[in-house]
């Protein structure tokens, strides 16, 4: 079955970076757009970012825009989220899924504070 795997995430000060990693299995990785998530503390989980297939062509949320890159490696079946310029708004959970939505993974968390 799909199983995705996010780890990376951490504590982090504002204008720091982090990369989040998502390491799939269970499905034929290089034929399906993937996609990044966030939930924020009592809000409801927003798209983040979205990559197609062959990971040409990048979406992004505007919050995020000009910070984030997604990439993926399709010989790695693993999804990328490199984040830079973090601010507190960016505290989360982050979670990766398919563009046809699969099961969630566990999420990693990511916090931005001083």
């Amino acid at each position: 079955q799909v199983q995705l795997v996010e780890s990376g995430g951490g504590w982090v000060q504002p204008g720091g970076s982090l990369r989040l990693s998502c390491l799939a299995s269970g499905f034929t990785f290089d034929s399906f757009g993937m996609k990044w998530y966030r939930q924020r503390p009592g809000k409801e989980r927003e798209l983040v970012a979205s990559i197609s297939f062959a990971g040409r062509i990048p979406n992004y949320a505007d919050s995020v825009k000009g910070r984030f890159t997604i990439s993926r490696d399709n010989a790695k079946n693993t999804l990328y989220l490199e984040m830079n310029d973090l601010k507190p708004e960016d505290t989360a959970v982050y979670y990766c899924n398919t563009a046809r939505g699969d099961n969630w993974g566990q999420g990693t968390q990511v916090t931005v504070s001083s």
